[in-house]
């Protein structure tokens, strides 16, 4: 029966029509109104592909770069514990690099491509990652402030409408989740300490809040690329929304250990129910975002020497891939 099957002459079968570009994109957004995801062989637009690629490899390349600020930490951690415990998360961070290169992937770039762009400055990276982290309790506030900044943003990512990205989000949320936890334990132990501890504690805060309110990105009417994120379902919400939640769960949270937000502005609106808070720096977010935060030089110089003094295991890799491939031929 099957090989009968097999011998019918192409001739005589039914040939798939041929669609239109207008019938494709018409059931691309079929499924974008429907909530379904979009998968890697799905057909769709050109600019839809080229807005993930440059979405999802510039988080990668944050998680990557976003290394560098507590690595340094590792060795100088006060307690045998909390040096276990930053040493894990830095090897998260890596993890999450490696998640989201494989998502940028499935569209088409090689992971080679999206390396070379970061290292020659053609791509883009979280501007967080451009401060350096001076004291200990840095490291708590990057977790706190930082990674707290990042799950208001990802968390919507794991309704993104590009399938690899979502699920990939969904394990990346649960252990920044984590992180954030971390971070905010470390400042209560710290806020428990001594009055030189709570001063530094307070610096770490003055010095990396507004970098964080940072992070959401420019103003809505100033974001270049979230019409069409928010269009096609890359993005379900605006910056300035996101920037809003952020503040109005962190604030709470600074007040409950005892540390003051640095922005004379911040006031409780109980008409919205919300904070009013000030005024970002715009002309600060922009320069960091051109590449002159504070050690922005340093960081890429730490990425493209991490890459070129590795080479040595990539080519061992490549070269028992081949042995194998090699002997299993045979």
């Amino acid at each position: 029966m099957y090989t009968q099957a097999m011998d019918i002459p192409s001739g005589d079968r039914d040939e798939a029509p041929v669609k239109t570009d207008a019938q494709y994109e018409a059931e691309f957004e079929a499924k974008l109104a429907r909530g379904d995801f979009i998968e890697p062989k799905d057909w769709m637009p050109e600019r839809y592909r080229k807005t993930l690629i440059r979405q999802i490899s510039q988080h990668a390349h944050s998680e990557v770069v976003g290394m560098l600020p507590e690595g340094g930490w590792i060795t100088r951690a006060p307690t045998l514990e909390r040096k276990c415990i930053l040493l894990a998360k830095v090897q998260d961070e890596a993890g999450h690099g490696m998640y989201l290169y494989s998502a940028a992937e499935t569209l088409g770039v090689s992971r080679d491509e999206l390396i070379e762009a970061l290292h020659t400055g053609k791509a883009k990276y979280s501007s967080i990652f451009n401060y350096p982290t001076k004291t200990w309790a840095d490291i708590g506030v990057v977790g706190w402030l930082v990674d707290g900044a990042a799950i208001m943003n990802q968390i919507p990512l794991t309704r993104c409408s590009y399938g690899p990205y979502a699920r990939a989000m969904i394990r990346v949320c649960k252990e920044e989740s984590f992180h954030q936890r971390q971070g905010y334990d470390l400042l209560l132990t710290l806020m428990k300490g001594t009055d030189d501890q709570r001063a530094m504690v307070q610096d770490a805060v003055n010095r990396w809040w507004w970098p964080s309110l940072m992070m959401f990105g420019p103003h809505d009417s100033e974001s270049t690329h979230s019409g069409d994120s928010m269009k096609w379902g890359i993005k379900r919400i605006s910056n300035d929304e996101l920037r809003q939640k952020f503040v109005d769960a962190t604030v709470p949270q600074a007040e409950a250990i005892g540390l003051q937000v640095p922005d004379p502005a911040l006031t409780w609106n109980e008409t919205r129910g919300s904070y009013d808070f000030g005024e970002i720096d715009w002309e600060e977010f922009y320069a960091v975002v051109r590449g002159e935060g504070p050690v922005a030089k340093e960081r890429m110089k730490a990425r493209r020497e991490a890459w070129d003094n590795g080479a040595w295991v990539r080519d061992a890799a490549a070269a028992y891939e081949e042995k194998r491939r090699a002997r299993a031929a045979a």
